[in-house]
């Protein structure tokens, strides 16, 4: 329970504070996932959204349709991978509490 204004004021700024501190921390997730066999990286930021991607020469080997299933494969491993680091930061947030 807060006894005083200047209690709440602190009480409401150190949580404004964590939340500052999560939002910086999710804005820098990036994940970055490789094919297995090499030919395709993806890095996608805390959001899933595509921020890069790279081809080796292996993707000459690939028909249009194989080239197709392994790059969105790769992209969903990668998403996966940044939401998985972005939900591990919003529940350290939500166990500290208040």
């Amino acid at each position: 329970m807060v006894e005083t204004m200047d209690e709440l004021i602190a009480k409401v700024q150190g949580q404004l504070y964590r939340l500052q501190d999560l939002a910086e921390a999710t804005s820098g997730i990036r994940a970055q996932e490789t094919s297995p066999d090499g030919a395709v990286t993806v890095t996608v930021d805390g959001s899933g959204a595509l921020i890069g991607l790279e081809f080796t020469t292996a993707v000459s080997t690939l028909s249009p349709a194989d080239f197709e299933r392994v790059l969105v494969q790769t992209a969903q491993a990668a998403a996966h991978r940044a939401f998985g680091e972005r939900a591990e930061l919003v529940t350290a947030y939500n166990r500290t509490g208040t």
